[in-house]
């Protein structure tokens, strides 16, 4: 591919990503399965129309996710696979909520937040931020769940080899600030028998107790999740690890919670912190992009490790340590006290 055609491949992105988008929204990816399927069919069965049905399937197969065969028939792809709803890898929720219409709108106003400095584009389309506009529209609260939960999945792999190097022989009690329905904290129990483990969550997120993984693994007399606000207080433990939190905050509002966090630890504690770590200039890289929507959605941004241990000076943490991914995509940053 030349220079040129690059370029001109990157402008029309978009356009692959919102038929990707719109074929989930329309459960192709539910219905077409590895045996071939006439397009008609499909169409019938999801109750499309026929001719333009044919045309976004067409489109499907040149991105890859299906296969098209002689005679309009379609079968799912590899690829394809992991936008299944029924997939354990699904990345359906994470393409309905980065496509569908609330976050397609925050990227209108990218242009006039870079001008004026303001890092407030939920604010300025909805008139509320992020975690506000969440907690009052059902709808979208169910999408954002379904997408937290393929992006826990694939980041608990990336974070679990990353600390595949860290020693916890020492530690006998992991919270995991903000931790969901507890996925990665379950998955460091299942690994290291010695530990026990804390969940601080907000009430909204854990209240359903059959979505908490501690009790779909069998943990739940070695994992306890607790309603609370980590701007407010944080329960004591040896360590506490924080997966895809601070990225959501500002530097002041980082400070704040690894200093909360400093006052609940011991006189050795830790806190781990795991995310995609920005390389240095002219290494392309999936956290550069990734600053971009986090510029658009919420007041944080990607940060780079030296961005990080400044982050834990001010909080009174000394960096000791950041161990990366097998990929390189995610790393954790280790604070002593």
């Amino acid at each position: 591919m030349s220079k040129y055609e690059k370029t001109l491949d990157i402008i029309f992105g978009r356009w692959r990503s919102q038929v990707l988008y719109v074929g989930v929204k329309l459960g192709v990816f539910d219905c077409v399965t590895s045996n071939p399927k006439y397009a008609s069919d499909i169409a019938k069965e999801l109750n499309l129309d026929n001719k333009l049905a044919y045309r976004l399937l067409r489109a499907l197969g040149s991105l890859g996710l299906l296969r098209e065969g002689v005679n309009h028939d379609f079968s799912i792809t590899g690829e394809g696979e992991f936008l299944r709803r029924d997939n354990p890898q699904t990345l359906r929720g994470i393409a309905l909520l980065e496509e569908g219409h609330e976050h397609y709108a925050l990227w209108k106003h990218l242009h006039n937040m870079i001008k004026d400095g303001k890092q407030n584009a939920f604010p300025r389309e909805y008139g509320k931020k992020l975690f506000e506009f969440t907690d009052s529209n059902p709808p979208y609260r169910k999408v954002f769940d379904e997408a937290m939960s393929s992006y826990s999945s694939i980041q608990t792999t990336w974070v679990s080899e990353a600390l595949d190097r860290y020693d916890f022989s020492n530690i006998k009690c992991v919270c995991d600030v903000g931790g969901g329905q507890g996925h990665l904290l379950c998955s460091l129990l299942a690994k290291y028998p010695h530990l026990d483990g804390i969940v601080l969550e907000l009430q909204s997120a854990i209240k359903n107790k059959e979505f908490l993984w501690a009790g779909k693994m069998g943990l739940e007399d070695r994992c306890k999740y607790i309603a609370g606000n980590m701007f407010n207080e944080v329960p004591a433990a040896d360590a506490h690890i924080m997966k895809m939190i601070l990225h959501d905050w500002s530097d002041d509002e980082c400070v704040k919670i690894l200093s909360n966090i400093y006052d609940a630890s011991p006189k050795k504690g830790t806190v781990l912190i795991a995310e995609h770590l920005v390389p240095g200039p002219d290494i392309p890289h999936f956290s550069k992009i990734f600053d971009i929507h986090m510029m658009c959605v919420a007041t944080g941004r990607e940060r780079t490790i030296d961005e990080y241990a400044q982050l834990l000076k001010s909080a009174g943490w000394k960096h000791a340590n950041t161990f990366h991914s097998r990929s390189g995509l995610m790393g954790v940053v280790v604070g002593n006290k």
